[in-house]
């Protein structure tokens, strides 16, 4: 069994995955043929889907599908950003009971579901990782994940603990500009 580290670059828009193979780095193609995934999460009551087709889902779902989420990871619901910005996303964004921020999935006839953003965050890395396997023809376990050079202690390990939910050895969180 061949132990194998990627590196995933968790963006706020999209995201992208490398691996170094013989000594070079090789970019990691979903499965459309993409270098990039779109950090999109789209949910129904029976289903999520994720990437390139949640962003399609997005005009049609505005209110369960889910983007720009690393904007809100391990940030408090009253920070100052989240209060100017949140009534710029079309889903809403409430308080949790450890006061960070949640997303309220509306599948309507009063039904909710508060989901963090280190869950969404999982999401999209457990669907790179299954990518990543598809790719590579094996498991992966291993992974180094990128962050802002701005994130404080509190949004690194969200990150990280968003990449253990997601199934990873979580080897480092580094600066984006590494």
């Amino acid at each position: 069994m061949s132990t194998t580290c990627i590196g995933i670059d968790l963006g706020t828009t999209n995201c992208c995955m490398g691996v170094s193979i013989d000594g070079n780095i090789q970019i990691i193609p979903n499965q459309l043929g993409k270098r990039t995934t779109p950090s999109y999460v789209s949910f129904y009551k029976d289903k999520r889907i994720v990437g390139q087709e949640a962003k399609d889902c997005a005009y049609n779902n505005p209110n369960n599908t889910i983007f720009e989420v690393k904007r809100l990871i391990g940030l408090k619901y009253s920070d100052p950003i989240i209060q100017q910005e949140k009534s710029l996303w079309p889903y809403n964004i409430v308080e949790n009971s450890k006061g960070f921020c949640s997303i309220r999935l509306d599948y309507g006839n009063d039904e909710y579901e508060d989901i963090t953003p280190e869950e969404i965050s999982s999401i999209i890395l457990s669907h790179l990782k299954q990518e990543a396997e598809i790719f590579l023809k094996h498991k992966v376990n291993d992974a180094v994940i990128t962050v802002p050079a701005y994130f404080n202690d509190i949004q690194r390990q969200a990150t990280k603990n968003a990449g253990i939910i997601a199934g990873f050895n979580v080897l480092r969180i580094i600066n984006e500009p590494t």
